[in-house]
């Protein structure tokens, strides 16, 4: 590992350490902070898999339903049926925290008032009925997978951007600081080591000539 380029100096090492003991704080906080993004992450992940299928599973049955009731009637009948919509809805969307990111929070906030067949009843058959009512009762399931979905995009987005910021500290800077910091105690050692010796040369031929004037 390549070390910092800085001179060798007592007040240098004492500022890398403490930015070694900064930037392991930060790798624990940061550590701690992926761990509990990937907790979270992977509940959503669940309950994204249990209301997609739910909502397979609910959509083929009304789909069936539709079919069934379409083979009964003329195409032109069919879509002039549904020719104009029978239910207005406002949705409202909102955004809320989840670890430090903001996710999409929809909400219906207005229906309008009145049946969701926008057709007489005595005009189609009742598996059209089923079938539309069906559909209709998927809507606040359907919003609810497109706010989870997207809440897990995200969620996996910002848990890499997390591992690359703990990878850069456990394996980059830390690993740098502390190479660094060996580097500078091995150097004032080393010149610890030449100021001894040169001091006990001086005061050897101190002695040396106080020997000589006697």
């Amino acid at each position: 590992m390549a070390r910092l380029a800085v001179n060798p100096t007592r007040m240098e090492l004492r500022r890398l350490k403490d930015r070694l003991k900064t930037a392991a704080r930060g790798h624990k906080l940061l550590k701690d902070k992926s761990d509990e993004m990937v907790r979270q992450f992977l509940g959503f992940v669940r309950e994204n898999k249990r209301l997609r299928e739910e909502i397979e599973s609910d959509l083929s049955a009304a789909l069936r339903r539709f079919m069934l009731a379409k083979s009964l009637f003329p195409t032109p009948d069919i879509e002039q049926t549904f020719s104009l919509p029978a239910v207005s809805l406002l949705i409202k969307s909102n955004v809320k925290n989840v670890m430090g990111v903001n996710v999409p929070d929809l909400r219906i906030e207005k229906l309008s008032d009145g049946t969701p067949l926008p057709y007489a009843m005595a005009a189609t058959s009742g598996d059209m009925d089923d079938a539309v009512l069906g559909l209709s009762a998927l809507l606040e399931k359907l919003l609810a997978l497109a706010e989870i979905e997207k809440t897990c995009n995200m969620l996996a987005d910002e848990i890499e951007k997390n591992r690359r910021r703990v990878n850069a500290l456990e394996y980059i800077m830390i690993p740098q600081l502390n190479e660094t910091i060996r580097y500078i105690v091995m150097k004032l050692d080393e010149n610890e080591r030449g100021d001894l010796t040169r001091l006990m040369k001086v005061k050897s031929m101190l002695e040396k000539g106080n020997g000589a004037d006697k």
